[in-house]
Order: structure tokens, then C-alpha cells, then sequence
């Protein structure tokens, strides 16, 4: 009712009524949220006659006092306001002298006596920082947190006699998210929202419109101000208990425990899902087992077995340390600083001076805090220091880790080279001198921005199909892995950077990616050939020239992402707005074939990253090695932690489970229609996450007699021959009208001929082998069906006699509808040939769309009419006309029937990683 109250009346507050009503103020209180509160209040017209604070602290004067000394206002600075219950009389002449109308209390540690708080004429209104009446008291931030509320929020209300008990004004409440901390809440809605809302409440009393509505006594709850003696840990607690409490007390006063050898205090707490990682025990007094110092923090185990990790520890001394470094020996060594870092040092010691007022002269050995400076003022430092410093980027938690003055420029130094970073992605490649380069390939499983063996060790081979020799051992991902990847994905998209980023800073990052693929392309380009058998030549400009191009479409699309306004029907008197807003859906999982190993990878992720999702992608078991080496390339660019997530391993284990986890909201997927089949199921019955599926195809190629049939030929082939066969959307059957068949069957064979088969790094060669034995086995098989069930062998059929995996290009004719070869996709370097009557248009088209799928289709005629006439009748995603093999990054690509839903590329494939959100309000 109340939250309904205040927006039937925040109506009201039309421009034009607006500034009519306006009110002379007293406000009283202190802290950096008065001085905002001060000055959005003068900015709305009304008129602040004087600000009642608190004395100067070390010589230093309050930020409301600052702010209203600056504008001339009369600013009394009372260390109390009453003795033995009696206001002293110096204090009520000095209020009573500036005529206010309303106090206004926006935060204040005072006791202001009765008839000060009674003494205008609309009373008083006091900020208070809960959803009253819950949490009354001091520290109610502190105990939303603690008693982990999901729901946080504010009250203004008129003050009376009680402890926060007064009639409620005005609320507004803000969801509590899983990792929240003072700090957060506070910074995020508290403070901002505050302040807005502190103006709009003065307005409704000027308009003689703020309601006066009493509290409830249900759920009214009142805790006392939580100090660094009672925030002790208790440990027979569940996780999220103890992970509430500690953030509770983040930053002040710190929820604290006890080792073997000292008193710590734990700060930046975060709940851990997955397996325990490695670490170092480290005894902790009164926990049931040790912590574990990890590279990522301290882990710590609530009494459910269940975990939550803390970033950083604070000694006894003020000292604080990132919790990995809790067994690190030595101190860091002290830089040089440079002229220009000595200028700079200057420039912040200066800052440093101006907060610091009370500290005649600033040294090395200046202690922010214990020179008086308060949590505010850590905002003032790093703002000041990024307005002053070129935009240089600091956080909160260096100001808290480096207290004294010198210690605090060793880190600024550090920030200014780039020391700063994240340790150095650690990398245990392969190495191998093929291609006129030495190849330095990853081959373990790529999580949360580290490369990781498999939790189980477990490894296999992947072998070079030029020669059937191993190249390396990759990991192989197990359950556990995958659920850790998911969950760094996770954490990622919800808590982590990424999700905080701007549009245009996750553009930056892609287009940073494709730069580095494009100077790396030789490589990629030899790794894509020795894993996948791809003639080098082709690897270079389809498989990764594509895979760069992909990158770069899909980054520019980051920041033109956009929603609608839309016109409803208006509830009158009222007047409403509807709009859409694009959001990511959260963790996708990608799994991709082994014919195109990049370019698929680029197809789907780019897409998925632009939308702003995170990702879990499961390359082919045969064809890991580019996948892997792109994931380094990733964390090169600056990608965050966890943001993208590569898992080599089977299908059947790896794949499976990220179709059924609960955790995965898109699963975009690959290859062969049966194993599509099952991926839905699983993606259905698990948690109905949605599902892009790219399967199996047939296409049809009509070549009628009026077609240019040089043309036809040449791109004939290509379209089954291109990439050896190996292709999605390779002609699996070819339609010749009648009086141009054995013409055309003759320059086929000709040409085929002329084809060099060999080593893909070889820059003569125009056909590589077979992506890997069984599908080569697979191939010859197809081939004796054909010639069992009466197809003509033509040319080819056999493997070629030579080490690897190679076959002959093969041509089939007089293949007729019954037949397996007519029916079923080879995937490989086999031409189907089926004869049509001269002229019978709707026949032929009668047998191409006689297929369950629909991925590609072609048709070669000079003859426009009948082109665009098969173009509206053929039942396949794409049509080519007198072209094949002619894909886009703009254009999108998907099938239908059998062969999937779904885009890759061009705009629609960023509608496969977003979801729509409609938003009606009414004003």
C-alpha cells in the first residue's frame, strides 16, 4: 500500500507543479550522502537556512559542512545537542535562529532532542536504511546482509520519540544479490536512490501530499550496532550462513577469526559451488576442518559440507594481503619510479593532502585511515585519481590493501606498467616444427581463464589424418570438469566483470580477438590442417579468413543491440509506456563438429559473446587443438576469467551432460540429426533450456541444360568436393537434365583427374585426407552400397594406397530415389548423379524436396524466371543460384526439417543467444 501511495503521488510531480511548492530546510546530519542529499535538494529550489553537523575530526570538517560553508550557508557544528535530557540553550537558539520548516535528517549519529525534532512546522523526516520495520538500529545494512533478506531497501519517515518507529513516508526496496556487500547495496542503490528519493519526499510534504503511515508491529525486528568484538565467526554454520555473515560485516567492523598464530579478518566473501579445489590447508580455531589457501582465495566449509571462498585477509597490524598470497614468503620488492612516475606521485600526494586536511605534510609512511580518512573517502581518492591520472583504473580494495602513503604508490606504479595483471596465463604446450614454424599448441582443459588437466587425469590421442601418427595427448574432460567450467561461466555472467561491462567495451574485446587470430592465422591455419586433414591453403582463408571475419561482424553488432517502444492502449486518465529490452540469457553451451574446428567455433560463440552471454564449448573429440589454442587467444585479449570455457572430450560424456544441466540456459549445437535428436530431449527434459540445432543435410543441386556448363561444372564439384567433402552443405545429390548428363559426367571425371591429392601443407595440393579413420572406413562402406544397390561407379571408391586417411574424389550416376545413396548424406568426397527428363521443371523439384532435410539446395539455369521459380519451390534454408558454397557473415545460415532450426550468422543469429523482456509502466 505504502509503495502504491508513493507512486500515485510521485505523479503529481508534473514540471510544471514541481517547482511551485518550496520549503526553507535545516538539515542535519553528516557524511558524503548529506552533501548529495544538500545538493539535490538546492538544486530542486528549495532552500537549505542551515546545516546542523558534527565538529571538525582532526581538524577536518565534515563534507556537509564543506559543501554548505562553500554556498554561504550558516553551518553550526555541535559536539551535543542536550544535557541530562535538557537541549542546551546555546544549541535551540542557534536552531531556533534560522526559521527552517522542515528538518530534513539524512544521516546522522547524533540524539537530537524532541523539540528540535517538533520544533518546525512540518516536523522531521529521517533516512533510515531498511525496509522498516525490519532492522531498526544502527547497523541495518549490516543485518539485511547477515540474515541473508533477499530484498533490501530504504524508509523515509517522520521521526518521533521512538528508535525508528515513526510514521513511514516513502520505501523503495532492491533485490540482494547472492555476493552483495555493504559496500555493493550501498553504492548500487542505497546511496544513489537515496538521494532521489530524499528530494521527492521534501516535495510531497511541500505539496501537502507525503502520507503518515504508522509501522506495523509485524515482522518489526531491532538490532544493535555490530562492533568488531561481537563479529566473531561462529563455524557450525551452514556456508551461506557464514558467507552472509562475513559479508555482513565487509567492511567494517570485518567478521574475523583465529588461526593457529593470530586474529584475521576476512573480506570480499563469495559462495563456491563445484568440487574442492587445491590448496593449502591452513587450521582455523573452532572450524571443523582447515581452510584451504587457494590460488583463487581462502576456501572456507560451512557445517553442510558446502563452501564459500574469501578474496582477502587483514592482519592484526592493518596489514592486507590477497588470501592466495596467505603463505607467500618475502616482501615485494619496491620500483624505481621513473621522472614522469615521480610527477605523477606528486599529483596524487596532492589529492591525498586534500582529503587528508588534518596531516600537515603527507609521507611514505602516512596512513590513509589512521589520517582520519572514512570509507567515503576511499571514493574520493580513486575518483580524484583517475580524473587526475589519464583515467587510470583503480579499485576500492587498493586503497584498502595499501594504506600508507608508499606502499599505495608502489601500486599505482605498478598499474601505470601493466605489473598489475592477473598472473601470467601459465601454458604447457606442445611444440612441434611443421609448416616452416615451430606450432605451440595447449592441450589441456581451458577453465575460468586457466589451462587445467582433467580432474581425473584422464588423456587421449588425436591424431594427424595425413600420416595416422598422434600429434599429442589432449584432456579429456570428465563430469566434474564440465560442471566446473558451467560454473565459472556462471559466476562470470552473474558476479563477474563481463556482466558489468558495457556494450562497447565487450565490442573492444572481440575486435581485439580477431586481430590476434588474423596475426596468428599461420598458425591456426597449420593447426587446423594436421588436426583436421584441411588443405592449408583453404584452412587459411575459409577456415580461419571466416572465423576472423565472424569476429569482427559480430563485434560490431555489440553496441546495436536493441529493444522497441511499442503503443498499447492507454489505461485513462493514466498514460502508459511499453518497451522491449534484448538480455543475454546466461550460460550457453556450444558443441561443435570436427569438419570446420574454428570456423564453427566463430559461427556460434561470436554471436553468443556479442549478446553479452558467457560459454561452455565442447569442441569435436578428433579436432580439439585449434579450439584450445584459440581459448589462449581469448585470454590474451583481455577476456575475463571465466567468460569462455573449452572442454575437449566425448560427446557421449561431456556433451551429454551440458545438454542436461540445470545451470545452461542455451545450447546451440552441430552435426548429425540423430545426435541432435537426443540433445533436444535432454535439453527438454532437463530445465527446457533453449536449443539451436545445425544437422545433417542432403542438398539438392539442380543443373538444368540452358546453364553455363563450364560454370556448372566447376562449381559442381566444389560443391561436393570442397573441403573433401566434409562439408554441412555439400550437394548430396545432383539433378542433370537429361541432354547435358554425359557431358557433364565427362568433364567431372576430367577435372577429377587433374586434382592433386596429397599433404594439405603442401600449397599444390587441391584434396587432403579424410578427417579421421572411421569416417573413412564409413565413406568406403557408402561406396559399396551404392554399387550394391545398382548405382554406377564412375570413378573413384577406394582409398588412395598411402599412408593417412585419403580417398579418391568418387562419382556415382544412375542413383534413383529408392536407393541408400539418394536417401542418406556421405559427408564426404562422393558425388550423386541423377538423370531428369528434358524440361520436366515441377518432376525434378518433386524429387529434390524428397528428403527429410533441408539445409542447402542449388540450381544452375541461365533462364531467371525458372531460377527464382525453383529458388520459391526447393524446401532448404538457403538456395544458391548459378553459385555454391557462397556463405556471409551477414547472411544468415540454418535449416529446416530435419536439418535443424536455428541461425548461425548475420543479425539473426543474435536473436538465438537473446531473450525478449516487455516492460509496461505507467506514469
Amino acid at each position: 500500500m505504502l509503495w502504491r501511495s508513493g507512486q500515485l503521488l510521485r505523479r503529481f510531480s508534473t514540471a510544471r507543479v514541481y517547482y511551485k511548492n518550496k520549503l526553507k530546510l535545516a538539515l542535519i546530519g553528516q557524511s558524503l550522502f548529506g552533501q548529495e542529499v544538500y545538493h539535490n535538494l538546492r538544486k530542486q529550489g528549495h532552500r537549505v537556512v542551515g546545516v546542523f553537523t558534527v565538529p571538525d575530526k582532526d581538524g577536518k570538517a565534515d563534507p556537509l559542512a564543506l559543501a554548505a560553508q562553500k554556498d554561504g550557508i550558516p553551518v553550526f557544528k555541535f559536539p551535543r545537542w542536550r544535557i541530562k535530557d535538557k537541549t542546551i540553550k546555546e544549541v535551540i537558539e542557534a536552531y531556533r535562529s534560522v526559521g527552517a520548516e522542515l528538518n530534513v535528517l539524512p544521516f546522522c549519529t547524533q540524539f537530537i532532542p524532541m523539540d528540535i525534532i517538533d520544533g518546525p512546522k512540518h516536523g522531521s523526516i529521517i533516512y533510515h536504511p531498511s525496509i522498516l520495520p525490519r532492522h531498526r538500529g544502527a547497523s541495518a545494512i549490516n543485518w539485511t546482509l547477515i540474515q541473508g533478506d533477499k530484498k533490501a531497501g530504504f524508509s523515509i519517515f517522520w521521526a518521533d520519540n521512538g528508535l525508528d518507529t515513526g510514521p513511514l513516508l516513502l520505501q523503495r526496496e532492491c533485490d540482494v544479490e547472492p555476493n552483495d556487500t555493504v559496500d555493493a547495496l550501498y553504492n548500487r542503490f542505497l546511496f544513489p536512490e537515496g538521494i532521489k528519493a530524499m528530494a521527492e519526499a521534501v516535495q510531497l510534504i511541500a505539496d501537502g501530499k507525503a502520507p503518515r503511515i504508522p509501522q506495523s508491529k509485524e515482522g518489526a525486528t531491532y538490532e544493535g550496532i555490530q562492533k568488531k568484538e561481537n563479529a566473531k565467526i561462529s563455524w557450525d554454520q551452514p556456508a551461506e550462513a557464514l558467507h552472509n555473515w562475513i559479508r555482513g560485516h565487509d567492511k567494517v567492523p570485518g567478521a574475523w577469526a583465529e588461526t593457529d598464530t593470530q586474529v584475521v579478518t576476512f573480506y570480499g566473501s563469495s559462495l563456491l559451488d563445484g568440487s574442492v579445489p587445491p590448496g593449502e590447508p591452513l587450521a582455523i580455531k573452532g572450524a571443523e576442518k582447515p581452510g584451504l589457501v587457494t590460488k583463487n582465495g581462502l576456501v572456507l566449509f560451512g557445517n553442510d559440507g558446502k563452501m564459500l571462498v574469501v578474496k582477502n585477509i587483514q592482519f592484526e597490524d592493518g596489514r592486507m594481503i590477497p588470501a592466495s598470497k596467505y603463505f607467500s614468503k618475502g616482501e615485494t620488492c619496491v620500483v624505481e619510479l621513473t621522472d614522469e612516475e615521480k610527477k605523477v606521485a606528486q599529483e596524487i600526494k596532492a589529492i591525498w593532502a586534500g582529503i587528508l586536511s588534518n596531516v600537515s605534510a603527507v609521507e611514505d609512511s602516512t596512513d590513509f585511515f589512521k589520517s582520519g580518512a572514512s570509507s567515503m573517502d576511499v571514493v574520493r581518492l580513486v575518483e580524484g585519481i583517475r580524473q587526475k591520472c589519464g583515467g587510470l583504473q583503480l579499485q576500492n580494495e587498493d586503497v584498502y590493501m595499501a594504506t600508507k602513503f608508499g606502499d599505495f604508490i608502489q601500486v599505482v606504479v605498478r598499474k601505470l606498467r601493466g605489473e598489475d595483471q592477473e598472473e601470467e596465463l601459465v601454458v604447457d604446450y606442445v611444440s612441434k616444427d611443421i609448416n616452416n614454424m615451430t606450432l605451440k599448441m595447449p592441450y589441456q582443459c581451458f577453465i575460468n581463464g586457466q589451462f587445467v588437466n582433467a580432474e581425473d587425469g584422464q588423456t587421449y590421442d588425436t591424431i594427424n589424418p595425413t600420416d595416422g601418427s598422434t600429434i599429442c595427448k589432449v584432456s579429456y574432460a570428465s563430469v566434474a570438469d564440465v560442471d566446473k567450467a558451467v560454473a565459472a561461466a556462471k559466476d562470470a555472467f552473474e558476479n563477474g566483470e563481463w556482466g558489468k561491462m558495457n556494450a562497447r567495451e565487450r565490442g573492444r574485446l572481440m575486435y581485439r580477438l580477431a586481430d590476434l587470430m588474423e596475426e596468428n592465422q599461420e598458425e591456426l591455419a597449420t593447426i587446423e590442417a594436421i588436426d583436421s586433414g584441411a588443405v592449408y591453403t583453404l584452412a587459411l582463408k575459409t577456415h580461419i579468413g571466416m572465423s576472423v571475419q565472424t569476429f569482427r561482424y559480430f563485434a560490431g553488432w555489440c553496441d546495436k543491440i536493441q529493444g522497441s517502444t511499442i503503443p498499447i492502449n492507454q489505461a485513462r486518465p493514466n498514460r502508459n509506456l511499453t518497451f522491449t529490452k534484448k538480455e543475454p540469457l546466461g550460460v550457453c553451451a556450444i558443441i561443435i563438429p570436427w569438419n570446420y574446428p574454428l570456423m564453427m567455433l566463430a559461427w556460434k560463440s561470436a554471436a553468443c559473446l556479442a549478446a553479452g552471454n558467457t560459454l561452455v564449448l565442447k569442441p569435436a573429440q578428433v579436432t580439439p587443438l585449434t579450439a584450445l589454442k584459440f581459448a589462449e587467444l581469448t585470454a590474451k585479449a583481455g577476456f575475463p576469467k571465466g567468460v569462455i570455457n573449452i572442454i575437449p572430450g566425448s560427446g557421449g560424456l561431456a556433451g551429454q551432460h551440458l545438454s542436461e544441466h540445470p545451470d545452461i540456459r542455451k545450447l546451440g549445437f552441430t552435426g548429425s540429426t540423430a545426435i541432435g535428436k537426443q540433445i533436444m530431449k535432454s535439453c527438454a527434459v532437463s530445465n527446457l533450456k533453449k536449443v539451436s540445432l545445425e544437422l545433417g543435410g542432403k542438398s539438392p543441386l539442380i543443373i538444368f541444360s540452358d546453364c553455363e556448363l563450364d560454370k556448372a561444372v566447376r562449381m559442381g564439384m566444389g560443391a561436393v568436393y570442397f573441403n573433401k567433402g566434409e562439408n554441412c552443405i555439400a550437394a548430396g545429390r545432383l539433378f542433370v537434365e537429361e541432354s547435358i548428363h554425359d557431358e557433364f559426367v565427362r568433364r567431372v571425371v576430367e577435372e577429377i583427374k587433374k586434382m592433386k591429392i596429397g599433404d594439405p601443407l603442401d600449397r599444390a595440393t587441391d584434396h587432403g585426407p579424410q578427417n579421421h579413420k572411421a569416417h573413412l572406413d564409413k565413406l568406403l562402406q557408402y561406396c559399396e552400397m551404392g554399387v550394391k544397390e545398382g548405382a554406377t561407379l564412375v570413378y573413384g571408391g577406394r582409398q588412395v594406397p598411402r599412408p593417412g586417411f585419403f580417398m579418391e574424389p568418387t562419382v556415382f550416376t544412375d542413383v534413383e530415389d529408392h536407393m541408400y545413396l539418394a536417401k542418406e548424406e556421405s559427408f564426404g568426397p562422393i558425388m550423386v548423379i541423377s538423370k531428369f527428363k528434358n524440361g520436366d521443371i515441377d518432376g525434378v523439384l518433386q524429387q529434390a524436396n524428397n528428403t527429410e532435410y533441408g539445409l542447402a539446395s542449388g540450381v544452375f539455369t541461365r533462364d531467371i524466371n525458372k531460377a527464382m521459380y525453383v529458388s520459391e519451390k526447393l524446401e532448404a534454408g538457403t538456395v544458391f543460384i548459378n553459385t555454391y558454397n557462397k556463405t556471409d557473415v551477414a547472411a544468415p545460415f540454418g535449416g529446416v526439417k530435419q536439418s535443424g532450426f536455428g541461425k548461425d550468422l548475420g543479425e539473426e543469429a543474435l536473436h538465438e543467444y537473446l531473450k525478449t523482456k516487455a516492460v509496461t509502466l505507467e506514469y
